[in-house]
């Protein structure tokens, strides 16, 4: 059994590559199941998503986006900067979700990335 931090690490190294096939994303997802994890494992999962353009993960990354609001605001600085359209829109489909319950402070700092 792999620990939660022993996937934190792991997903951060992988972050650190300049390129991931798509078959290689989909073998990390089936094999660790990584929408099922915490929500540290869950965030590096979404970075890595972004920054491949693994767009079969955005589900998760939008769930993330919903339901993880505290930890989501630098993943929407990652959606905007990648300069990805399809990107882009998820960033502000999920804000306009949930921006009158996010912490005030956080929804002006997202707010200022997307719009």
């Amino acid at each position: 059994q792999v620990t939660s931090e022993q996937l934190v690490m792991l997903l951060e190294l992988l972050l650190e590559e300049e390129e991931l096939s798509q078959e290689a994303m989909e073998t990390l997802q089936r094999a660790y199941n990584l929408q099922r994890q915490d929500a540290e494992v869950r965030h590096r999962w979404c970075e890595l998503a972004v920054k491949h353009a693994h767009t079969k993960a955005y589900k998760d990354v939008e769930n993330f986006l919903l339901h993880d609001q505290a930890m989501g605001v630098y993943l929407y600085g990652e959606l905007m900067v990648q300069e990805d359209p399809q990107q882009q829109a998820l960033a502000g489909r999920c804000l306009s979700l949930v921006q009158e319950e996010m912490d005030p402070s956080a929804r002006r700092v997202v707010e200022e990335m997307v719009l």
